[in-house]
This record gives structure tokens, sequence and C-alpha cells, in this order.
């Protein structure tokens, strides 16, 4: 197998390595994103070792017997391969990984938690590990040392000993390169084959890094930019939510200039509509940050000013009695998708709503939501449990998910009603220890993850976005007359 040049068979070799996870029974020609593929059923060959090296002076005829490739006359590399020894020799290829963390958020160290569990879990025979950490100021740092967690104790020396670094599409590739650039030296850092974000909260998983990944033409792991958006805004996915004939709690939101210019009117709205017993919530945060039970008129308008801290759109809800919090996990995209165990955390009081003290801030806090205390499987009566994992399966199709979410319900011990609280789109700690309760590894859910980021990519290389018209020049005086 040939490349002809290392960053362009470095685009396509994520792509390649879906086929072999996918692909078992029938010849499958290679895709190279952007560029023409044909397939070949040539007779067998001795088997050749293909290096993790990925060289880039790589030549046409080293390529084994069933696999055939050649230079087009832009210099790009088509490669076809008949179904046999290639698959195996293709899964010893590296396949690096991006893993971006932190971010501008008050999320930001439980995505450091995340992103390095994640990191441990992934298989590094097949996958090399390239941190991206993005600092609270939005500068973003490359470095093994951002894996060691010991490291984030003195964020100043973390720091200095890793590179600030901007991301690169060269038009053949994604690369990480340093910033500001060295004069006389070498400044890339590695490549970005496939983009694993492990962000939580504003700034980051909202569809602001999505959109980011989108623009460089990189696969990435998790929902595309419209889900994240939407499964960040907690009305907005309440709203689609009920109009796909899903359970919600009752609500009332409004935003910080009309709280500013009618205060008094809008408690009066939310005592009428919703009842003295209400959890206030920013309509755009995760980790139960800035989320108040209140149980009287009186403590409402300081439960609002706490959460117009973190978000200008408010959410208010009926508080539900005699709550019990039950949480379980989705996998897969719009074609398939199955649904974890259901498990309901612990550590709040009764009837309360679990503060980011209570998820985090526990004895094990350097595990994320894996150390919390909780329930798992939950103890559920058997039409419950397929209640829960229903809905949640609806839910995460409403809203066009993809990768793994979380979805969470409350539950009303005094009717037996279930109801749809949120959905994460970026769950503290991926949610793997709910998939290791039906078997799955957390390696094994990395490996799903980034397999449904190549197949969404190789699906999206097919559509057209843009067109090689050029308007301008075929219009030129017509446009100069006009302006």
């Amino acid at each position: 197998m040939v490349v002809a040049g290392a960053g362009e068979w470095n685009t396509g070799m994520a792509t390649a390595w879906h086929v072999v996870s996918s692909v078992r029974d029938t010849p499958t020609p290679v895709t190279t994103p952007g560029r023409s593929t044909r397939a070949s059923t040539e007779g067998a060959g001795p088997r050749q070792k293909v290096s993790e090296a990925h060289s880039a002076r790589a030549r046409s005829d080293h390529a084994p017997p069933r696999c055939r490739a050649r230079r087009t006359t832009r210099g790009s590399a088509q490669i076809s391969c008949a179904q046999g020894d290639w698959l195996r020799d293709l899964e010893a290829m590296t396949i690096s990984i991006g893993l971006f963390f932190g971010g501008r958020s008050v999320e930001h160290e439980v995505s450091v938690i995340s992103a390095l569990q994640a990191s441990e879990a992934l298989d590094h025979k097949k996958y090399s590990v390239l941190p991206v950490y993005i600092s609270k100021d939005g500068l973003l740092y490359a470095g093994k040392r951002l894996l060691d967690i010991d490291g984030y104790r003195d964020m100043d020396s973390l720091l200095a000993a890793c590179h600030r670094v901007a991301l690169v599409n060269d038009g053949s590739g994604v690369l990480v390169v340093r910033y500001p650039p060295r004069i006389l030296r070498s400044n890339v850092i590695g490549r970005v084959d496939v983009a694993f974000p492990i962000v939580h909260g504003t700034n980051a998983e909202d569809g602001t890094i999505q959109g980011y990944l989108a623009l460089l033409g990189i696969p990435y792991v998790g929902s595309d930019i419209t889900a994240s958006a939407i499964g960040m805004d907690k009305v907005l996915s309440k709203r689609l939510l009920r109009e796909c004939g899903l359970p919600v709690v009752d609500w009332v939101d409004f935003f910080a200039d009309g709280w500013h210019d009618s205060d008094a009117a809008i408690i009066e709205r939310v005592t009428a509509e919703l009842g003295e017993a209400v959890v206030v919530k920013p309509s755009s945060c995760g980790s139960s940050i800035g989320v108040m039970k209140v149980a009287a008129p009186d403590a409402l308008r300081s439960a609002i000013d706490t959460a117009l801290a973190f978000s200008q759109h408010i959410l208010v809800e009926k508080a539900v009695p005699n709550m019990r919090e039950v949480n379980c996990a989705v996998l897969g995209d719009r074609s398939s998708v199955e649904v974890s165990e259901c498990e309901e955390p612990l550590g709040g009081r009764a009837d309360e709503i679990l503060s980011f003290a209570d998820k985090y801030l526990h004895k094990s806090s350097s595990s994320g939501m894996k150390g919390g205390a909780r329930e798992l499987p939950a103890n559920l009566s058997p039409d419950t449990r397929e209640t829960i994992r229903s809905y949640a399966e609806k839910a995460f199709r409403c809203l066009g998910c993809s990768g793994v979410a979380r979805v969470d319900f409350l539950l009303d011990e005094d009717s037996g009603r279930v109801y749809l609280n949120e959905l994460n789109t970026i769950p503290g700690s991926l949610s793997f220890y709910l998939w290791e309760a039906t078997g799955m590894s957390f390696a094994e859910l990395t490996e799903r993850l980034i397999g449904l980021a190549l197949k969404r990519h190789r699906e999206r290389s097919r559509l057209t976005f843009t067109y090689d018209t050029n308007i301008f020049a075929l219009q030129g005086d017509k446009m100069r007359a006009k302006l």
C-alpha cells in the first residue's frame, strides 16, 4: 500500500480503518476523503506488514499485490484493495486521536477528569493519543504531561512544560503546530486523524467545539453541531422533547433583561403556574451548576439571581414531590442505538436535586462521575425500567444525537410518573460505568465511539457543500456594474 504523502494518508487512514471494523465479507474500496476510489478483485498475493511510521516516501511498487495504488495527476493517492490479508494489515496501523478537553466552562475540571479516564481506556496499540488542552482563557496546549492528573495541581508549571498550539488544515490533513511558530525549525507537533472532544458545558459541549472541528474538516466523536447545541439548551430541548411526545416537567422560562424589567411579575407568574415548590436552573449549564430548589416565593428571588450568574436564560420548573433521580445512557446514531442499564445516583438528601458537590466533590473526586455513590442497577420495577429506557432511546433520536449520551429522569414516587429531565450529549466520564454494567468495557466504548465518528464523516463526505463554479468570474462585468 502506498501513499502520495504522509498527510494525505493520515487523513484517509481513519476512514480506511472504519472499513476494517465494519466490513468483513465483500471486496471493499478504501476511501480517502475527498478523493476517488475504485474496487479491485485482484488475486491473492504475499502479505506485507504496513509500518506504523506511514513514511511519506513510500513507493507504489512497495504495495502488496492485493492492494494497488497509483498517483493521480494532482499527486493524490488512489488506493484499491480486495478483501483478505489487507484488512489484517490495516488493523496494525496506529490512528492518531486528538483528545480535546478543558475549555472556557465552569465544568472545566470535570472535563479534565473525563478525558484522562478516556485516555487510559483507549487501545494504545491501535491509537496514539495527542492531548489538546483548552485553557480557561481559551488557549490550546499540547504535551504528554497533560495526561498526568497530578500536574493540574500547579497549572503554571504544567503549561510551561507544554506547547501552546494551533490546529491547521494544510490541505492534506489536520496538523497540530506550535504557536507562535519557531524560526527555521519544525513546528509540527503531530497530526489528528480523529478528534475526540470530551468537554462539558458552555463554550465547549454546546456545539462550539463541534463547529470548530467541522470547519477543520476532521472526523469527531459525539453529537454534531445541531444536537450538541440543542442538548445544552435546557429550554429548547424541553420544547423539542415535548413535541416528540416525551413527558417533561412544567416550566416557566425568561431572560435576564425581562427579569430586570419586571421581576415581580415573573415571580407572580411562576407561583401561579407552578406553585411554591420549584427548581431554578440556568438554561445552559450542566453538572447541577447554579441549580437550586426552593419551597417558598421568598427564596425564589435569591435563587434566580444565583442562576443569572451562569446564564442569561433562566428555567424554573415545578418541583417533583417524593422524587428519585434515575439515569441511563444511549449509544449509537440515527441508524441504530442501544440503551444501558439504569442507575440511581445517591448522595443528596431525600427528595433533593443532586448538587455539583454531590456529584464531584467526594473522596474519589479524581474518578469523576464514576466515583459518586450510586445504585446500579437501580431498584426499579420491570415496567418502570423499560419505560425509562424506551424514553431514553426516543429522546436520543428526537434530538438527533450520535455517540454516547446520558439521559436523566425524575421519578415521582407518589404517582409513579416518569419525567425526562435532560439529555447530556457528552456525559461526565462518558457514562462508561453504565456500559460496564451491561458487559461493555470502557475500551470497547471508546472503540465504538470512534467508529461512529468515522462512519458519519464518510457519509458526509458524499454530500455536496460547495460548487466549483465561480459566479464572480462568470458575472464579473455585470457584478461591477451593479456595484
